[in-house]
């Protein structure tokens, strides 16, 4: 099971079409950074990853905004958002594994900060891993 795409697909895959106003984000230009710790028996070092994205205001008020796609194989289990953060559960299912996923994030205005603890299990064995990310407008698009 290849990890990568999977935490990839985790972070910010949740459509926000469930809540009636529009999420607690500011428009503009921002930058996203996460962490990925592995627990295990294996020195896996820190991944860090960083991106930009524009967000508009129309961005946020369509009821299909996200900030990227749910990766295939994933069920969403749990799915609880508000106009200030979301709170979820999702299984996500590819080559003989099987991923447990459960994540919560804060919109702060300005900022977004979460954190996603992800229980892997495949035919290699067991897994766990904990995703921070952090979000902060930087600007204007």
């Amino acid at each position: 099971m290849t990890l990568r795409p999977l935490v990839a697909g985790l972070l910010l895959a949740l459509p926000l079409s469930a809540i009636a106003e529009a999420p607690n984000i500011v428009p503009g230009q921002w930058t996203f950074t996460s962490t990925t710790s592995v627990q295990g028996d294996l020195p896996i070092p820190d991944q860090v990853e960083t991106h930009q994205e524009c967000i508009a205001q129309g961005d946020i008020d369509d009821a299909e905004f996200s900030f990227i796609e749910e990766e295939d194989g994933c069920e969403l289990l749990e799915h609880d958002v508000t106009v200030d953060g979301l709170n979820y559960r999702m299984i996500c299912r590819a080559e003989g594994g099987e991923a447990d996923i459960v994540g919560q994030m804060a919109f702060l205005g300005e900022r977004i900060e979460g954190e996603i603890d992800i229980r892997v299990e495949s035919s290699a064995g067991s897994l766990e891993m904990t995703t921070l990310m952090e979000g902060e407008r930087t600007g204007d698009c």
